[in-house]
């Protein structure tokens, strides 16, 4: 098809109470939005790298710019079958992996709507539903933390993730697993460790973690594979695994005993389906995450959520979770299982952003054309 307009939108879309993780809070997140356009078609894509360039080198404004300055118009004018050949023509481009991933799904979502099928389909997923599991960041005090974690435990949720970081760590995790010994529980430290931190790990062992995702440098894989071999409890990799070759990279290493796979951080959906299949292949269960897009991103990251090795409970969220009102026209809602687990199910047509809450929330705009 040929890529024919693309408008572009820097958006701000205020959290109901700030998120904390170990690289600091956002009252806000800051995400940009891409419609692209072939004839009389148009579709939707997402990626929110934040306010900052404290989760990646990306921030939102950059994003919006490298998009708008350069990767859009590589792209305009052109006739782009799949995936692999939009990503080789930014490919000269280097790293930028949210300005191409806004692109790339955005390209995606409008493939699905020219042919008729549901984005999971066009993927390569054969299943409509997957569990999804509870998130909690950094708070104010344990007993808030406990009577959150009381309630999905409750809500039938299948595991729980917990922000993890200097002054809310073993005694936040004693508190907890005194009160749940037998939750499935895994922690984030969202690059907020070194290597000299190996004796804290080492203790963390005896809480007996699904897994302990990003503990050392977000772009490293040679030091947790020096982690792993000191550990029981598995690692999981996140913000290192930015590229297909890096994945590749933290195979060899055996780096990780899971993968956290989001597509904005690697590129867009080409490049996230692409590193599924190769840690199915090497036996490494993957689960999504996601970055709190608005319901245009997060169906997005659900229709992913739904190829066979995403095994793992992913990290995606009803709009209500974050948001009094999605940016979305259409927002993003739980299911359940019969038995009560919490589920996402695919959308077989991804939502567009409301016309005047984009207005409202809109930082940046941009058009190109040919």
């Amino acid at each position: 098809m040929k890529i024919d307009r693309i408008e572009l939108f820097h958006v701000a879309m205020p959290l109901i109470s700030p998120w904390r993780t170990a690289y600091g809070e956002d009252a806000d997140i800051h995400s940009v939005l891409c419609r692209m356009s072939s004839g009389s078609v148009d579709a939707w894509g997402e990626a929110s790298s934040l306010a900052a360039p404290c989760y990646s080198p990306e921030w939102a404004g950059g994003v919006f710019a490298t998009a708008r300055n350069w990767l859009a118009p590589s792209l305009i004018g052109e006739e782009i079958t799949d995936g692999s050949q939009l990503q080789s023509r930014l490919a000269v481009f280097k790293g930028n992996q949210f300005a191409k991933a806004v692109l790339d799904s955005a390209f995606w979502c409008l493939k699905s709507r020219i042919e008729n099928t549901p984005l999971h389909r066009l993927l390569g997923a054969s299943r409509d539903e997957v569990p999804v599991g509870a998130d909690f960041g950094v708070g104010d005090n344990l007993d808030d933390l406990l009577n959150d974690i009381a309630g999905a435990v409750e809500a039938g949720f299948p595991r729980v993730k917990l922000k993890f970081r200097p002054g809310w760590d073993i005694p936040m995790l004693e508190a907890v697993r005194h009160v749940f010994p037998e939750a499935t529980i895994h922690i984030d430290c969202n690059s907020g460790y070194t290597l000299a931190d190996a004796e804290l790990f080492r203790d963390i062992d005896r809480f007996d973690l699904a897994m302990i995702e990003q503990p050392l440098t977000f772009d490293d894989v040679v030091d947790h594979a020096a982690l792993q071999k000191q550990i029981r409890t598995p690692i999981c990799l996140d913000e290192s695994l930015n590229s297909l070759h890096r994945a590749e990279q933290a195979i060899r290493l055996e780096s990780l005993r899971y993968a956290n796979i989001k597509p904005g951080r690697v590129g867009g959906l080409t490049v996230a389906v692409a590193m599924h299949d190769r840690f199915q292949a090497a036996g490494i269960p993957c689960w999504v995450g996601g970055m709190l897009e608005s319901a245009v991103g997060s169906s997005i990251c659900t229709s992913l959520a739904m190829l066979d090795n995403f095994t793992y409970p992913a990290d995606i969220f009803p709009s209500s979770r974050y948001y009094e009102t999605d940016l979305a026209d259409r927002p993003l809602e739980l299911s359940a299982t019969s038995d009560g687990t919490p589920t996402v199910r695919a959308t077989d047509d991804i939502p567009n952003p409301h016309p005047e809450r984009l207005r409202h929330q809109t930082v940046q705009h941009a058009v190109i054309t040919p």
